[in-house]
């Protein structure tokens, strides 16, 4: 206990004294500023740059949807395209077999074939 004590009253002797002599001030505005813009830059190009630009190629994604396309949904869902409205499309997943999925629900089109290859 004493030790602790005795660790504790020699830092804050230590702050006082270093503040009595003008050491140890602390790092200027200027430098604050640059810290918080390197912050910001490296959140900008780590998380906002790369999410607009999935957005971006997925909006792209969800234009360009047209019949007889293959498709898979978010759901792992395979289909082919049967229709295209302006919110929904309708699949089929199978003989007989349809789905109608929101064209936000779409991850990714498939190359043609694909699902005769399966």
């Amino acid at each position: 206990m004493k030790k602790g004590l005795c660790i504790l009253f020699l830092m804050g002797f230590s702050q006082i004294a270093l503040a009595d002599a003008g050491v140890g001030a602390g790092p200027s505005m200027m430098s604050n500023i640059v810290m918080v813009a390197g912050f910001l830059l490296i959140f900008y190009f780590m998380l906002i740059r790369p999410q607009t630009k999935r957005a971006k190629e997925h909006q792209a994604l969800i234009t360009n949807i047209a019949k007889d396309d293959e498709v898979i949904t978010n759901g792992g869902i395979l289909g082919k395209v049967l229709r295209v409205t302006d919110q929904f499309i309708v699949i089929a997943i199978s003989e007989g077999i349809e789905v109608k999925v929101q064209k936000q629900a779409i991850s990714a089109t498939l190359p043609k074939g694909t699902i005769k290859s399966i």
